[in-house]
């Protein structure tokens, strides 16, 4: 098992997450703990570590500001267009507060909006990578949150965990931090289960039925601890460890970190996969469904072989070249997701024939694999 201490000693880069419950209260941003917070990630810095900050609230902090100066409080206002508008407000209010707490210990911060859409191109997946990398480099403390604002649908990346995963991709972490109201993952909802016990640690995450354990969201934020297993399985396999704690209170992180009573600490698995195949899997929703027999099943789990076109019994969704999609088993589980070769259209033509009969029915094609293993992840935590 490692040893909780043990994972300071080569830590660099961390991503810290931290929620609406943590930051807000019901009038709008807790300054308090705006600055405690910064004082936590200022000793961390302190320490030689570089930092980047996924920050909720701006909604919150927008519904604040505008509330202050009309009479709109008496509304709920929880359309699409009132978030991303309380977004716009909120977002300035949120920034100038982490810019004036941060500046008490001589650091600066830098706005980084994302939006799925923006990191879906490779190349502006790496342009994003190489801004966050310079201003690591000057020492900045990046400060990311979804860009709501312009975002097409109401939770484009679903939550901010969701983001702070891909955050760890984006710039190489080597630990995640995810602050909340709760201490750490219990067993079970606490709220609906008065015996629910804490979860110091977890091992294998990937053997969890996360959905059967996590049937609650927190009431001010979006995702819920599903959503933050979720997250927590993604940074594992790319061999990144995550620690839940709560940051609410008198949250120290180095001593929270070092307890064996305090939040729950996520182990990764052994075997990381490339950031590559980790951008692929996640930059995107998927479109449709591969459904392969049980040989083709078998070559992918536990012969690490692509996806032929004989082995594939059926086809669900629309779908082009290039896009998305889950692979699965004729009884519905899901095996993975993957960069498909072929369209819908020529896979439902293909499906179930030999390499060497598909020039005749769909012409000369420069890949004989529906889906090549290098463009897979298997049990992707979709």
């Amino acid at each position: 098992m490692i040893n909780r201490e043990s994972l300071l000693t080569d830590i660099h880069r961390v991503v810290v997450k931290v929620g609406s419950a943590v930051i807000t209260t019901g009038d709008g941003l807790n300054h308090a703990a705006i600055n405690q917070l910064a004082d936590q990630l200022a000793a961390l810095r302190e320490q030689g570590m570089e930092i980047v900050l996924v920050s909720s609230g701006a909604v919150a902090a927008g519904r604040q500001r505008i509330f202050e100066r009309t009479s709109k409080k008496s509304k709920k206002y929880t359309d699409m267009a009132s978030r991303q508008a309380a977004s716009a407000i909120g977002q300035g209010r949120l920034m100038h507060d982490y810019d004036e707490a941060f500046a008490r210990h001589g650091l600066v911060t830098a706005q980084v909006l994302l939006t799925r859409n923006g990191l879906k191109v490779r190349e502006r997946f790496l342009n994003a990578r190489n801004t966050m990398e310079r201003l690591l480099e000057w020492g900045v403390i990046p400060i990311v949150n979804e860009n709501d604002t312009v975002s097409t649908r109401e939770l484009e990346f679903g939550d901010n965990d969701t983001l702070g995963a891909m955050c760890i991709g984006l710039i190489g972490a080597d630990l995640f931090v995810n602050l909340t109201s709760a201490d750490g993952v219990f067993d079970k909802n606490p709220d609906n289960h008065p015996d629910a016990k804490a979860m110091p640690t977890i091992e294998k995450i990937d053997a969890m039925d996360i959905e059967t354990m996590c049937d609650g969201t927190t009431s001010v934020g979006t995702g819920g601890m599903y959503s933050k297993l979720r997250a927590a399985r993604r940074a594992s396999q790319l061999g990144v460890p995550t620690f839940i704690v709560s940051g609410k209170g008198d949250f120290d992180f180095m001593t929270a970190l070092r307890s064996t009573d305090r939040g729950t600490l996520v182990i990764p698995r052994e075997h990381a996969v490339s950031s590559k195949k980790f951008w692929l899997a996640y930059h995107d929703d998927p479109a449709g469904s591969i459904v392969v027999d049980k040989g083709a099943a078998e070559a992918l789990m536990s012969k690490g072989k692509s996806l032929l076109p004989i082995g594939i019994a059926k086809v669900d969704g629309c779908f082009d070249q290039g896009a998305l999609v889950f692979i699965k088993t004729l009884d519905g589980d899901e095996l993975g997701v993957g960069l498909t070769n072929f369209s819908s259209d020529e896979l439902c033509r293909i499906k179930g024939k030999r390499t060497g009969d598909l020039d005749s029915i769909i012409g000369h094609q420069t890949s004989n694999e529906a889906i090549h293993r290098d463009n897979m992840l298997l049990d992707a935590a979709i």
